[in-house]
C-alpha cells in the first residue's frame, strides 16, 4: 500500500522527539517497578531484578543526547511549566547519580539518610513528577510506533544498555571497587560475623523503646510468654543474612525459637508480628517453619537497637520484615498480601 502524504506528514511530525519521549516514559516506569521489586525480594530469582534495574537506568542515560535536544528546544520557548521540567530533570539526574554511586560501593550518609535512600526517594518522586509532566504534555502512541523500525530501535537500545551494564560491572571488577561484591539485591556487606559492626536501623519513624526485660512479655497466638519462658525453650542457633533496604547486608549468628514450635497455624492464612512501636508485618502461614523469634545475637542478648528483648528473624525476607521489639504475634484469616508492599510508617 502506498503511504499518503498525510501519513508521511504524521510520521514526520511525530519525529524522533516524540519517540524519544515515549521510550523514556517506558524506561522510567520500568526502572521504578524493577527497583521497587528488587527492594522487596529477599531470595535470588533466576531473573536478577537488580541487574534489570541497572540496565534500564543505563538505557535512560543512553537516551540523554536525544532528550537534551528536546529539552533545549523546550527551554528556548517561554511557556508555563519550564521550572517544573527543570525540577524533573534534576530529580532524574540525582536518582541516576546516587544509583551509580551506590553500585560502585558508596553507602555513606548525607545527613540522616543514605545514598540508597536518596536514590529510592528520588525514583518515587521522579515517577510522580514524570506522570504529571506527561499529563501536561501528552504524547499519544501511533500505529507506526510498533513497526519493524521501532522494534529494531528498541532492540538496539536494549543491547547497548546491556553492553554498558556489563562494561560497568567489568570496570568495578578491574578496579577492585567495593561494588564488585554486592549481593544480588545490590546491597553491600557490613559487619558480618561481628555483632558490634551490625548497623542499627529502624523503619522510617520508629524509635528504640526502653524495655525492661524482667517485665516484658509477648503474646503468641493467645499465649503469654516472658523472656525467661522463651530462653528455657529449645533454642536454635543459625546464621542468617539481614539484608537492609538502606544499602547493606550483614550475616550474623542468631539464636531463638522457631515459630512453628510456638504456633499451630492450622486454619489460618497468615500471622502478624507486632512491635511495641506499632510497626507490624503480615507473613504467609507457610513461613512459620522458616521464621524465628530470637533473643540472642552472636551468643549475647540482643542490644536495644537490635530489638531487645526479642525480634523476628526471617532469613528469606528483606530487613523490613524483621520486626523488632515484638509485642505480640497473632494468627489471621487474611492472606499475607493484605497489606501495603512496604510499611507506610
Amino acid at each position: 500500500m502506498v503511504m499518503g502524504s498525510g501519513d508521511r506528514g504524521g510520521r514526520r511530525r511525530g519525529g524522533s522527539g516524540r519517540r524519544t519521549n515515549l521510550t523514556l516514559a517506558g524506561l522510567l516506569v520500568t526502572a521504578v517497578v524493577s527497583g521497587l521489586a528488587s527492594q522487596a525480594v529477599g531470595v535470588d530469582w533466576p531473573l536478577d531484578l537488580a541487574v534489570v534495574h541497572g540496565a534500564v537506568a543505563l538505557g535512560i542515560l543512553l537516551l540523554a543526547p536525544w532528550k537534551s535536544t528536546i529539552v533545549r528546544r523546550g527551554l528556548s520557548r517561554r511557556r508555563p511549566g519550564r521550572s517544573f521540567s527543570l525540577i524533573l530533570l534534576t530529580v532524574v539526574l540525582t536518582t541516576l547519580a546516587t544509583g551509580l554511586l551506590h553500585a560502585q560501593g558508596d553507602i555513606s550518609r548525607i545527613g540522616p539518610v543514605t545514598v540508597m535512600q536518596i536514590h529510592v526517594g528520588g525514583g518515587l518522586l521522579g515517577l510522580g513528577l514524570a506522570i504529571d509532566h506527561f499529563r501536561r504534555h501528552p504524547v499519544k502512541p501511533r500505529h507506526f510506533d510498533l513497526d519493524r523500525r521501532a522494534f529494531l530501535r528498541a532492540s538496539a537500545l536494549t543491547a547497548a544498555a546491556a553492553t554498558l551494564w556489563l562494561t560497568w560491572e567489568g570496570t568495578l571488577q578491574a578496579l577492585a571497587a567495593p561494588g564488585r561484591d554486592r549481593r544480588f539485591t545490590g546491597m553491600h556487606e557490613r559487619g558480618s560475623g561481628d555483632p558490634s559492626g551490625l548497623p542499627t536501623t529502624s523503619w522510617l519513624d520508629d524509635r528504640v523503646p526502653s524495655i525492661d526485660g524482667r517485665e516484658w512479655s509477648v503474646e503468641v497466638a493467645g499465649n503469654r510468654l516472658t523472656l525467661a519462658d522463651l530462653e528455657t525453650m529449645p533454642q536454635e542457633t543459625f546464621p542468617a543474612i539481614l539484608d537492609c533496604t538502606g544499602g547493606w547486608y550483614s550475616e550474623q549468628e542468631w539464636a531463638g525459637v522457631r515459630l512453628d514450635r510456638l504456633i499451630d497455624g492450622a486454619g489460618s492464612r497468615s500471622f502478624v508480628a507486632w512491635s511495641m512501636t506499632g510497626y507490624a508485618r503480615r507473613y504467609p502461614i507457610a513461613d512459620l517453619d522458616s521464621t524465628w523469634l530470637v533473643t540472642r545475637l552472636g551468643g549475647e542478648p540482643l542490644a536495644p537497637g537490635h530489638g531487645y528483648p526479642a525480634r523476628i528473624v526471617a532469613p528469606a525476607r528483606r530487613g523490613f520484615w524483621w520486626v523488632k521489639w515484638v509485642d505480640r504475634i497473632e494468627l489471621s484469616p487474611l492472606p499475607w498480601w493484605a497489606q501495603s508492599p512496604f510499611p507506610l510508617t
